[in-house]
């Protein structure tokens, strides 16, 4: 009796099994599907909000990025007026407004990010030496495209 506690199961549940797993890797795949439409969507925030501008905190990069690729396939270079933008087409031209200095800066988004929650913008370093932003990290702006 104790041989047939370890004995395979029958066929027949073998192939009960298969849709279940079938049904699993659908979910699976339309979860991914989900997902990747979500990231690459773009930003309702500036869509709503296209006259005024999307509002939010900027940053700026590390001088450790000097060189290294961007999404568009450029080297990185601190000293264009250069931004990231997880949103917007590359290529793409904005102004950048700090609301409390009035300070403005008009710069060319050829990467994406930031990957900071709350940040809507990472600008080159001599951007945000344009905003007044160099001692401070961050700053709170507006971007809006310029057409």
């Amino acid at each position: 009796m104790a041989a047939c506690a370890f004995a395979p199961p029958p066929a027949a549940s073998r192939l009960t099994r298969r849709p279940r797993f079938a049904a699993l890797l659908y979910a699976g795949l339309i979860a991914c599907a989900v997902v990747i439409v979500s990231v690459f969507s773009p930003s309702p925030a500036l869509a709503d909000t296209a006259p005024q501008g999307q509002k939010g905190m900027a940053s700026y990069y590390s001088d450790r990025f000097q060189g290294a690729l961007t999404a568009s396939g450029k080297p990185f270079n601190q000293q264009a007026l250069t931004a990231a933008h997880p949103s917007l087409p590359l290529g793409t031209e904005v102004l950048v407004t700090r609301p409390d200095t009035g300070q403005t800066v008009k710069v060319v988004i050829n990467d994406r990010g930031p990957y900071v929650r709350g940040r809507i913008i990472d600008l080159s370093k001599r951007a945000a030496r344009k905003l007044g932003i160099i001692k401070r990290g961050i700053a709170s702006v507006r971007v809006t495209v310029v057409e």
